[in-house]
């Protein structure tokens, strides 16, 4: 198993959630859309320049910004 940034995840891709290396009002933000560790994570969609992304966690889609995005790490296998 291997860990990367979410940003860097391919489409149809699933991890796990390992850490989120930011705080403040971002880190709280991405926290309270469900995004924590333990959690199954996998990578929807993407817009055409690669930005927002599109993810699916716990059963609800959400989209993040790459930089936002950056602050995610996953591990897939």
């Amino acid at each position: 198993m291997v860990t990367i940034r979410l940003r860097n995840m391919t489409k149809n891709q699933k991890g796990t959630i390992k850490s989120i290396d930011v705080a403040g009002e971002l880190g709280r933000r991405i926290r309270e859309m469900g995004i924590v560790p333990g959690t199954e994570i996998s990578v929807c969609g993407r817009a055409p320049l690669y930005d927002p992304v599109a993810v699916k966690v716990m059963e609800v889609i959400l989209t993040l910004r790459n930089n936002e995005a950056d602050h995610i790490f996953v591990t897939v296998d």
